[in-house]
């Protein structure tokens, strides 16, 4: 089953997405210049394999709903994510804000 649903935050829209596969759940919170995912995203292949598209994003470890993605801290962020002021350790949350 996929969702899609508005999420108001900081004064701002983004759309969460959850997809149940079997074994596992993809989560991912997007903004309008980029998103926080959980651990099914790979940040190394964004910045090695893809470098040219500069795509803002960030992950969390260990997460089951989105509710615990806009909590948790992020792992691990792309260049571009790091150069809009993305932070390791930031929650999901604060992550959205500049994302």
């Amino acid at each position: 089953m996929i969702s899609m649903d508005p999420l108001l935050l900081h004064d701002k829209w983004y759309t969460s997405i959850v997809v149940e596969l079997p074994e596992t759940t993809l989560l991912i919170v997007t903004g309008e210049k980029g998103y926080i995912m959980c651990g099914a995203l790979d940040i190394e292949v964004l910045d090695k394999k893809w470098p040219k598209r500069k795509m803002p994003a960030a992950r969390a470890m260990g997460v089951r709903t989105i509710a615990e993605l806009l909590e948790a801290p992020m792992e691990s962020v792309s260049k571009a994510g790091q150069e809009l002021g993305v932070k390791q350790g930031m929650t999901g949350k604060e992550a959205l804000k500049y994302l």
